[in-house]
């Protein structure tokens, strides 16, 4: 069974579990995208031809990837007129894995994402597990908060002694400018 979809503006022949790379698609890696603008589709020896679209035809895709097209210079002359440009560009698209093609409308969902929960269980229990040496990692910020409690305290002592010989300082000076106002 094969469909032609528009996607993205343009037409793709596309099967089930057959890889295509379309226009950058919005959506992120592992999220399901369906197409519901199939202009034709076959199913064995019988063709259905839409106009423009079939009803209630849906084709069901999987974003697999991300990714950038081959770069393409496109270079500007003019004879005679010393006129160059050079330019370059590199195309985004996405490639998606088809997983259903359904003429009536309600595409079959794949059995991985059945799995899925199973996945989640396991990523669960690994992080219960991860929890126990970020435990410890905090007890040693605490002890490490504690050293820097009695280093903050032993700093003001020594601010408070240089203040105190500011003062004295000030002390000496003051006297030293009465000896000679005195005189």
């Amino acid at each position: 069974m094969y469909a032609i979809v528009s996607i993205a503006g343009q037409q793709f022949k596309v099967e089930k579990g057959k890889k295509v790379f379309v226009h950058r698609l919005p959506g992120e890696i592992g999220d399901e995208v369906t197409f519901d603008k199939v202009l034709l589709g076959s199913n064995e020896d019988k063709v259905n031809v839409g106009a423009p679209f079939i009803p209630d035809a849906v084709v069901l895709a999987e974003i697999v990837s991300h990714l950038r097209g081959d770069k393409v210079l496109v270079f500007k002359k003019k004879r005679r007129k010393t006129y160059q440009k050079l330019n370059g560009h590199r195309q985004n698209f996405t490639e998606i894995l088809i997983e259903d093609i359904s003429e009536t409308g309600t595409p079959k969902r794949s059995e991985k994402k059945k799995a899925a929960p199973k996945a989640e269980a396991e990523v669960a229990e690994a992080v219960a597990k991860e929890e126990k040496p970020v435990a410890a990692k905090a007890a040693a910020k605490k002890t490490t908060a504690k050293e820097t409690e009695v280093k903050a305290k032993k700093a003001p002592v020594k601010k408070a002694a240089a203040g105190t010989e500011k003062k004295a300082a000030a002390k000496k000076l003051a006297a030293k400018s009465e000896s000679k106002s005195k005189k």
